[in-house]
């Protein structure tokens, strides 16, 4: 008996946690079907006790009555089930943070052995979660992120932005961001803590799983198709997300302005020795109000690209000072435990 239970115990230490981050904002035609698939899947894999965080965006439909319908079935269940949801819209990026933060505060603390962060519209392809634990078991790496090799189905602008912003973004900052990378990733509980310690408020999480480092593998999948709805993305929202990364991992526009400036003190020193030489040889011509006008507008607008520039930077250092919370918790079954 004592050994039968030395066996039992052996077995249980043996068993990896995962928590599954699950971002919801809207989604209440497709919480149910997206539950199901992942769990279909978590339930073939052996040796890994899977849990659920869902976090509620502020979503303005059925998704929050949905989520806690989830969570209290799962209570006759093995599985767990928790949520937290948010006071009002706060964005994906707060929703992710609030995922792994709580993912990091499990377990009296110790927080799950590893955290997957996935979208609920199944354009993330559940079943690769099995070969996300594969590669993990079999490298040893600390994180497996997925990234798209096409962008079948989606407008062709947005798939022109979307590789014109990958190239920019590693050509002018510190960091590489895989093309076609999505937040779709798997990571072990040192690379999660890393990601919650960063304080930042303003924040764009390629940009992060990047900056922090960690040894990440990469599996390609093919682009799907939502599974109902629309994508909650628009031009515009995707335009603001792209510049601000942009300003949150790269310094080019501050030495882009830099130089701009020197270059225009150099022109107009040499335009003023030109000036001078051909008064002396020439004399003095008739004034030209045209050319003078045109290097006034020039220069002014290119004295106010340069102050937007920094004014972009200034106004995300205000935020940053503020001080002010990434997300605020209205209702979570988190502390009920």
């Amino acid at each position: 008996m004592e050994l039968q239970e030395l066996k039992t115990a052996e077995q249980t230490a043996e068993i990896k946690t995962v928590d599954v981050i699950v971002p919801c904002f809207n989604e209440a035609q497709n919480i149910d079907a997206f539950y199901d698939a992942v769990q279909q899947v978590a339930e073939s894999i052996s040796g890994y006790d899977f849990s659920y965080i869902f976090i509620d965006d502020g979503s303005e439909d059925d998704t929050l009555e949905m989520i806690r319908e989830i969570a209290a079935a799962a209570v006759t269940d093995v599985t767990t089930v928790r949520y937290i949801s948010f006071s009002r819209n706060f964005g994906k990026e707060a929703a992710m943070y609030a995922g792994l933060k709580a993912s990091s505060e499990s377990r009296g603390g110790r927080g799950a052995d590893y955290a997957v962060l996935i979208d609920a519209d199944l354009q993330h392809p559940p079943e690769l979660i099995r070969e996300m634990i594969k590669t993990i078991e079999e490298t040893g790496c600390d994180s497996c992120a997925a990234r798209r090799v096409s962008r079948k189905g989606e407008p062709r602008i947005r798939s022109l932005f979307a590789r014109g912003f990958y190239r920019i973004m590693n050509r002018f900052s510190d960091i590489e961001i895989i093309d076609g990378a999505v937040d779709f990733r798997m990571m072990d509980r040192r690379m999660v803590k890393a990601i919650v310690s960063l304080p930042e408020t303003q924040r764009f999480s390629k940009g992060i799983f990047s900056w922090v480092g960690f040894d990440t593998r990469w599996i390609e999948f093919e682009n799907v198709k939502r599974l109902s709805g629309e994508s909650k993305w628009t031009m515009w929202g995707l335009l603001k997300y792209a510049i601000a990364g942009f300003l949150d991992f790269a310094e080019a526009p501050l030495k882009f302005t830099g130089l701009l400036g020197s270059l225009i003190s150099v022109g107009a020193v040499i335009y003023l020795i030109v000036e001078l030489l051909k008064t002396l040889i020439v004399g003095k011509d008739v004034p030209g109000y045209e050319s003078l006008i045109c290097l006034l507008l020039l220069f002014g607008g290119m004295i106010l690209a340069v102050l937007s520039v920094i004014g972009e930077y200034i106004g995300r250092m205000y935020l940053e000072t503020k001080g002010r919370p990434i997300y605020i918790e209205k209702e979570s079954n988190i502390d009920d435990e």
